[in-house]
């Protein structure tokens, strides 16, 4: 079987490249190119699969809310011409392993679901701008929606790992694509809302909210995945003035900011202003977002 060609010689684990000899070391490199092997793949449910990868030092560096550009195998006789953006779901840093959540919705994602253990994966990154954390906070809440569900694991992460508690609110249309309780339940409480039973209802996310400010467990805000959502967030943060993080998703073509497929319309101190969702984001102040 013909190897693939690749832009540039990519780092590989466990080799020169990527242990830090030659010209450049692995961490000296803002984004790098590199394959990562395939530890494990599995179907969460009929939409979405999990994919565990062992990288490279330099993508093991990535931080909650940045994304990888992936190159994804073909699923037919068919070529893709372009990489898919996907957020990390969780950075395990003393197994050396990252892992993605991802829904299959085109032939991308097929592809990349084709993956199967002991194959390599092409990954470009780490890319974008992540989430942060103030040390001062003391609980925090996350609120995401169906894929936007993966990027939200990571800073759950970070919050635990800096003494934050975490209430973690999932929505979805039905409980089994509330993914990933067990991941956020090692950071705290999980509020589980679906359209099933219409707690998802943007009613019901309000109240949630709401109690949780009046209890002084929101410090502040950080969601991803819905719009309406979003809005919720954004008008209970300035209400009580609660600092917020957005990770916004769009469609990407580069990943790296040139081609300018991702621009979105942001609010910037009362101005309307033009950035790219793939190098000035994906994460974003939650009051500047549309």
């Amino acid at each position: 079987m013909e190897k693939p060609a690749y832009a540039s010689a990519p780092a590989i684990p466990g080799t020169s490249a990527a242990s830090g000899t030659g010209t450049c070391s692995s961490t000296s490199r803002p984004i790098e190119e590199s394959l990562a092997r395939v530890i494990a793949q599995r179907w969460v449910n009929d939409e979405y699969c999990h994919l565990v990868v062992e990288p490279t030092a330099r993508a093991l560096e990535v931080q909650p809310g940045q994304f990888f550009n992936l190159l994804c195998p073909s699923p037919d006789e068919g070529e893709l011409w372009l990489r898919r953006p996907q957020s990390i779901y969780r950075i395990d840093k003393p197994n050396g392993r990252l892992e993605f959540l991802y829904k299959v919705v085109g032939r991308g994602t097929r592809g990349l679901s084709t993956l199967k253990a002991g194959q390599d994966l092409n990954m470009v990154g780490p890319l974008g701008v992540g989430f942060k954390v103030d040390p001062a906070w003391k609980h925090v809440v996350v609120l995401g929606r169906g894929v936007g569900l993966a990027t939200l694991g990571p800073i759950s992460q970070m919050a635990r790992a800096n003494g934050i508690g975490v209430t973690a609110i999932l929505s979805a249309r039905t409980p089994d694509l509330a993914m990933g309780a067990d991941l956020f339940s090692q950071a705290g409480e999980v509020i589980k809302v679906v359209d099933a039973d219409g707690s998802s209802s943007v009613d019901n996310v309000r109240s949630i909210l709401e109690r949780l400010i009046a209890a002084g467990r929101a410090d502040a805000f950080f969601t991803c995945g819905s719009n309406r959502l979003l809005a919720v967030m954004k008008d209970l943060g300035a209400r009580h003035g609660i600092p917020g993080q957005a990770a916004m998703e769009q469609v990407m073509a580069c990943g790296l900011g040139p081609c300018y497929i991702c621009v979105r319309t942001f609010n910037v101190n009362g101005r309307q202003e033009l950035k790219r969702v793939c190098v000035e984001g994906p994460v974003f102040d939650l009051q500047e977002c549309l």
